[in-house]
């Protein structure tokens, strides 16, 4: 019997690697971090085997590392994701993702009469939960779910 071929991709020198993300949200993050507007190597993998997820992605980033704000967006839909900060092909930092106790501008409300959609006002959540995210509108109070969440 064949031994299976085995395919690697190569190491980054630096940069950061953003490991369990959700599968079904791979693009959700790519969009949020704006990955799809640069120039940088970017390296990903989607429907991997996860013991935690059942299946993950896993995003490698050359050159580019994340400010705790983009941190809090990639929370909001990957809220397990793992971040390795690679320095000369070495993990030199782990960040875990954590999903903060209130969100400033990241999301949208989605109640269609809320002032933050129809003036210039920047939205403010308290989260009410961490694990399933939910967010309660500062102004309306409305409740946000991970479903209905519209990240600006």
């Amino acid at each position: 019997m064949k031994e299976p071929k085995q395919m690697s991709v190569s190491a980054i020198e630096n940069g950061t690697v953003i490991d369990h993300v959700p599968a079904k949200n791979l693009f959700k993050v790519i969009q949020i971090l704006g990955l799809d507007k640069i120039d940088n190597q970017i390296t990903f993998g989607t429907n991997l085997e996860s013991k935690k997820l059942g299946r993950k992605s896993i995003i490698k980033i050359s050159g580019l590392f994340f400010q705790d704000e983009d941190i809090n967006r990639i929370a909001l839909v990957a809220p397990d994701a793992k971040l390795n900060i690679i320095r000369d092909y070495e993990v030199v930092e782990k960040k875990v993702v954590e999903v903060p106790d209130s969100i400033t501008g990241i999301a949208k409300c989605m109640n269609p009469k809320c002032i933050t959609n129809y003036e210039t006002v920047t939205t403010r959540f308290k989260v009410m939960s961490k694990k399933n995210v939910s967010l309660k509108c500062h102004y309306c109070e409305k409740i946000t779910n991970q479903e209905n969440m519209h990240i600006i």
